[in-house]
């Protein structure tokens, strides 16, 4: 029997298929014991679902360049109520883990097939697209056929999602609505980065997602739907490196600080030293989390210019988060990033809780003007399970941190 290292599962969150099987072992287990039912059919032919999308809506990336778009509605549930259906800014603190998964698999999920990625304009014409980016939840009418799949979909990026059932037809009930500054970019003739960053602040990072994943951003001769996992990546990337060549000419940090918040199980300490933007990403599993059978560490590191060792969704969306913050303050400093991941979180629901998560870390300083050493014992005796940072080999590297004369700027 072959065996998978606990680290490449980490890695991996069952996406990336690291390992080199087509199906991931750990993904499908967990998806078995989640499954109510094999199948249900709907009676007849086919069946009509009426509810307002919350906006939900996902491009897939298997078979690209064509794609799956998933429409997904909770069925009787009106405008008033819809929105709290996919609300990761709001959810943050409010809303647990078995909540989350009761409100999406609460969702049908309706799946048009064989979409073209370089034909973003059909979607735009049925305005499927602008109901993905509308600020308030849309009335639809969806009518499904075939078998409806009565299972949870899990992913380490995405939002999970219910049911899911082939689209004969999807019509709008309602109007979506868009702000002014979006509704502007989108007809606006600009490289997709600028829109990114013109729009930042004025609209929510869910909706810039959505934006780029539907082709509604970017020059028009090159628009292109991308897939949801992609989109989130590249937003999260693309806003980094504009914070990051901020942050790399401030002035330095004014003294070290060890910053923390906790949701859904996951705990976040980031460390902020006073010295020129390196930054490490440590991620601690604990056993009987979705990827590890042990407890697992995983080490990332990242330097001055902004090159990382590997890409991974997590670590770029606490960077986004912390980089903010720098910016924001007009200083730079290294970065240690500790995510220790609970039993607690028991299923993924995707890396918007990682994000929103270190945001609120960045308000909550529970140690400062120590040393790292001391820093580095301090939030070593707070974590929950029995990790030495002082011993990992990314940290030791930034032990070993230039000076900021020694960079070529």
């Amino acid at each position: 029997m072959r065996t998978i290292s606990a680290d490449l599962c980490v890695r991996c969150k069952g996406y990336k298929y690291l390992c080199g099987l087509p199906v991931c072992p750990l993904m499908e287990r967990f998806r078995a014991i989640t499954r109510t039912m094999a199948s249900v059919k709907v009676d007849g032919s086919s069946s009509a679902v009426s509810g307002a999308t919350p906006p939900s809506a996902i491009v897939g990336e298997r078979g690209y360049p064509k794609v799956a778009v998933l429409y997904n509605v909770p069925p009787g549930v009106g405008e008033q109520e819809a929105r709290r259906f996919e609300d990761p800014e709001n959810w943050w603190g409010n809303v647990g883990l078995t909540e989350i998964l009761r409100l999406r698999s609460s969702m049908i999920s309706s799946v048009y097939s064989q979409v073209n990625v370089s034909e973003p304009w059909k979607l735009y014409e049925r305005e499927i697209s602008l109901t993905s980016i509308s600020s308030k939840p849309v009335d639809s009418e969806v009518r499904v056929k075939g078998v409806i799949e009565p299972k949870l979909k899990f992913d380490g990026l995405l939002l999970p999602r219910g049911p899911t059932a082939e689209a004969e037809s999807i019509r709008l009930v309602g109007n979506p609505k868009l702000s002014k500054p979006l509704e502007r970019l989108i007809n606006d003739d600009v490289k997709v980065e600028q829109a990114i960053r013109e729009i930042y602040g004025q609209e929510s990072r869910y909706t810039l997602i959505n934006a780029l994943a539907f082709g509604l951003l970017g020059e028009r001769k090159s628009r292109r739907i991308v897939p949801t996992r992609w989109a989130i990546t590249a937003v999260d990337g693309a806003l980094g490196k504009y914070f990051l060549n901020k942050v790399r000419r401030h002035p330095l940090y004014n003294e070290l600080e060890v910053h923390f918040s906790s949701y859904l199980g996951n705990d976040f300490h980031v460390i902020l030293v006073p010295s020129p933007y390196t930054a490490a990403w440590v991620e601690i599993w604990h056993p009987t989390t979705p990827w590890a059978q042990e407890v697992t560490v995983v080490e990332l590191r990242e330097d001055h210019f902004g090159h990382y060792e590997f890409l991974d969704g997590g670590y770029m969306a606490a960077r986004l988060a912390v980089l903010e913050y720098l910016n924001s303050l007009g200083r730079q400093a290294t970065v240690i990033i500790v995510r220790e991941i609970t039993k607690e979180y028991f299923a993924p629901v995707g890396n918007w809780h990682i994000r929103e998560t270190v945001k609120r870390a960045m308000g909550n300083v529970v140690l400062k003007g120590v040393e790292l050493e001391q820093a580095l014992k301090f939030v070593s005796r707070r974590l929950r399970a029995a990790v030495d940072l002082t011993k990992l080999k990314t940290i030791s590297s930034v032990r070993g941190q230039k000076r900021i004369d020694e960079f070529t700027m």
